[in-house]
C-alpha cells in the first residue's frame, strides 16, 4: 500500500521532462560504474534515480535564474547556452556522486570513499579535488533537499515477489528472482523501443502524435507497471505454467488489467527476440 500510494503520488507531480536522463547511455554508465565498484543491484537503480531527479530540478533551477536576468531572444540562447554548458562540463561529476550517495544508503555497506570516486575520475582525466567532489555531492543533496531514499523499481520487483509468495504461488523463488534482476535491467538498458512499442499497441498506430507521446509519460514511468511487466515476463520464461494464475494474482494485488501486463510482456519478449535473432 505504501509503494503504491509513493508511485501515485510521483505519478501525479512529474515533471515534463522526466525519463530524460535515463537514456541508454547513461544508464549503461551507472550501471558499468557500479560493477567496477561491486555495488548492488538496488544501489545501481537507485543511482539513476538520483540523477534523473537531481538533473531535472537543476536545469529547472539554471533556467529559472538565468530567465529572471536575461530579456529578449539573443538573452535567452545564450541563457540556455550557458546552462547548457555547466551541464555538459560537471555531467559525469554529478553522475559520480549520485552513485556514491547511492553507495551510503545500500544496506550492504558498500560505500565508496572519496579517493576511489577520485582515482575513477582521475583515470577519465578530470582533475577534480576531494572538496570539490564533497560539494558535488552536498549540491546533489540540497537540490533534492536531501530527500535522496527514494524508491526504485527493484523494491517492487522484489516486494511483490513476496506477496506471490505469501499469496501461495508455487513458483521457484531464487531463480525467478535472478532472472526478473535481469529483467529489470534489459527493461532499463532498451527503454524506449519498449515503450515505444508498448505506444504503437496500445493506441494502434505505428506513428503517435506529440500529445499522445506525452500523455503516454505517466505509462513510462510507472514503477508499479514496470514491475508486474517484469514479474509476468520472468514466469512466462521460467515456469509458463504459472503465468496465468502469477498474472491473476499481480492484478488482484495492483489493479493493473491483465491486458495491460500481456502487452507489457509482449514488449520486452518482442524486444528480447529482437536483440537475439540475427
Amino acid at each position: 500500500i505504501h509503494l503504491a500510494t509513493e508511485n501515485e503520488r510521483y505519478l501525479s507531480e512529474l515533471p515534463e521532462q522526466a525519463g530524460y536522463f535515463k537514456e541508454t547511455r547513461i544508464v549503461e554508465f551507472i550501471f558499468l560504474l557500479s560493477e567496477k565498484w561491486h555495488l548492488d543491484q538496488s544501489t545501481r537503480y537507485q543511482a539513476v534515480e538520483l540523477l534523473e531527479r537531481f538533473m531535472i530540478k537543476q536545469v529547472e533551477q539554471m533556467c529559472d535564474d538565468r530567465g529572471s536576468t536575461k530579456s529578449g531572444d539573443q538573452g535567452q540562447r545564450s541563457s540556455w547556452s550557458s546552462v547548457r554548458d555547466h551541464i555538459t562540463n560537471t555531467f559525469v561529476l554529478r553522475l559520480v556522486s549520485c552513485v556514491q550517495l547511492a553507495s551510503k544508503l545500500s544496506l550492504h555497506y558498500s560505500r565508496v570513499t572519496s579517493d576511489t570516486a577520485l582515482t575513477f575520475l582521475q583515470s577519465l582525466k578530470y582533475s577534480y579535488t576531494k572538496q570539490e567532489l564533497l560539494e558535488s555531492e552536498l549540491a546533489v543533496l540540497n537540490t533534492l533537499h536531501f530527500h535522496i531514499n527514494v524508491s526504485t523499481p527493484l523494491a517492487y520487483v522484489e516486494l511483490l515477489l513476496e506477496v506471490l509468495g505469501y499469496n501461495g504461488c508455487l513458483l521457484p523463488a531464487k531463480p525467478l528472482h535472478q532472472l526478473c534482476v535481469q529483467l529489470l535491467d534489459f527493461c532499463y538498458l532498451t527503454r524506449e523501443t519498449i515503450y515505444d512499442t508498448l505506444l504503437q499497441i496500445a493506441i494502434e498506430n505505428s506513428t503517435p502524435s506529440k500529445l499522445q507521446i506525452a500523455k503516454f509519460l505517466t505509462v513510462k514511468e510507472d514503477f508499479m507497471l514496470l514491475a508486474v511487466g517484469v514479474i509476468s515476463t520472468g514466469v512466462f520464461i521460467l515456469s509458463p505454467g504459472h503465468w496465468e494464475q502469477v498474472v491473476e494474482h499481480l492484478n488482484c494485488i495492483t489493479g493493473i488489467t491483465p491486458q495491460s501486463i500481456l502487452e507489457f510482456s509482449y514488449a520486452v519478449v518482442r524486444r528480447i527476440v529482437g536483440t537475439t535473432t540475427p
